[in-house]
């Protein structure tokens, strides 16, 4: 009989890296509270219609990347491939457009896409996004690029890039497209196979191929800025001056497109160089018509998505996670089977103090529990003995230093000399 395995594609979060992603999340959450964006959580899995209207049709997520499946009473469902189509949804069905605006949304949560598995991508990936309703000027693109500067900075990380661009509106996309589709004509067999079905469906997802071949014909295409009608440049000219009021670096980069087709207007990617080819920690940018399309008020809306994984790695990268203690701060070590009552309780109170405490569960002899405690990480051990439980008093050491204190036996006392 051969074991069962993960899913290819899949993570095992094991517990020692659970308390670095724990401390990502938790800075997350401050951030973004700060910033008044509050939580929402919708469902794992949406009708696939949902994915095929709002991400779009020719997209790759939608043609070759979405965990599809028919329900028992012939429904098409889909998992999420991303947060923005679902939480649009989550925001019409709700009503939550008829509050105060603007409205400000965060998640963190797992999303899945069927694509090939490499060093900071999966089949089940997990990140921190954001949506914000309700600001149509350039102060609502800057309120979330903003964000996801300070948490990349609040991490450490000091070698991420913003991008940003400008792909247009519906008014000056037209005659962006055709001289992009006239400009890629010319070199149509030298395209890969994909892009040149792009060419027809999606040619704007030619400048994001990262094929070499396409990438050296999309250097020399014509650049989306030098198309933007007067509403459009204007827009983006006044996002550029309100990153500059923040102090926030970044570079005009006509090859940032993203790859969704809700898009439009401004687009951004924070790009990290220390992490190989998939260095984009975060993208994303405004959309205009999404809530429309899918039934709701004709708003606008920006956000991003910032990919756990890749931001781990690039932590890791640049030495900006910090060390994490997750043992206990104090073991208590009974002696005989008479202590154990009270080294039990007094675990028990302990913890009802907030204090991290262990003891032992198992029987083990004192030098077992010793090597155990070592094993755990504890910070500090209590031996519980006759003479101790007598006098009232214990031995705190500290197993980093072997310091010893003498200390009375109670739960505050404790708590308090750790």
């Amino acid at each position: 009989m051969t074991n069962i395995k993960k899913p290819r594609g899949t993570l095992d979060i094991l517990p020692a890296e659970t308390r670095a992603w724990r401390y990502v999340e938790d800075m997350i959450r401050k951030e973004a509270a700060a910033s008044g964006f509050e939580e929402i959580r919708f469902p794992t899995f949406e009708s696939t219609e949902l994915f095929d209207r709002g991400v779009g049709g020719t997209t790759d997520i939608v043609q070759k990347e979405m965990y599809t499946f028919t329900d028992r009473d012939g429904r098409s469902l889909s998992l999420r491939p991303e947060g923005t189509a679902g939480v649009a949804r989550s925001v019409i069905e709700n009503g939550l457009y008829a509050g105060a605006m603007p409205l400000k949304l965060y998640y963190l949560t797992n999303f899945f896409r069927y694509e090939k598995p490499q060093a900071g991508r999966s089949r089940e990936f997990f990140q921190f996004g954001t949506e914000l309703y309700g600001a149509d000027g350039p102060e609502g693109d800057a309120e979330v690029i903003t964000l996801a500067d300070r948490v990349l900075r609040r991490l450490g990380l000091k070698s991420c890039a913003l991008r940003i661009n400008s792909i247009g509106c519906a008014d000056c996309r037209p005659a962006y497209r055709e001289a992009l589709v006239e400009y890629f004509r010319a070199h149509e067999p030298e395209l890969c196979p994909t892009c040149r079905e792009r060419l027809e469906t999606n040619p704007l997802r030619i400048l994001d191929c990262k094929s070499p071949d396409c990438a050296a014909i999309a250097a020399g295409a014509p650049k989306t800025v030098e198309y933007l009608c007067g509403h459009c440049r204007d827009h983006f000219t006044r996002l550029q001056k309100l990153l500059d009021c923040c102090g926030i670096p970044f570079a005009v980069d006509p090859r940032i497109v993203r790859g969704l087709d809700y898009y439009t207007g401004t687009v951004f990617e924070f790009i990290s160089e220390g992490i190989g080819a998939q260095g984009t920690v975060c993208g994303g940018g405004r959309y205009g018509g999404l809530l429309s399309e899918l039934g709701g008020p004709d708003m606008s809306g920006v956000g991003f998505g910032m990919g756990l994984t890749r931001l781990l790695l690039a932590m890791q990268a640049e030495g900006a996670l910090p060390a994490l203690d997750g043992g206990p701060q104090v073991y208590l070590a009974p002696i005989g089977d008479d202590e154990r009552g009270k080294a039990f309780a007094l675990t028990a109170e302990l913890r009802a103090l907030g204090v991290r405490a262990e003891t032992d569960l198992v029987g083990r002899s004192l030098k077992a529990q010793m090597k155990y405690a070592d094993k755990l990480g504890a910070q500090n051990t209590i031996v519980l003995g006759t003479d101790e439980l007598s006098a009232g008093e214990c031995t705190l050491l500290h197993m980093a230093t072997g310091e010893k204190k003498r200390i009375p036996l109670s739960a505050p006392s404790i708590a308090e000399n750790l």
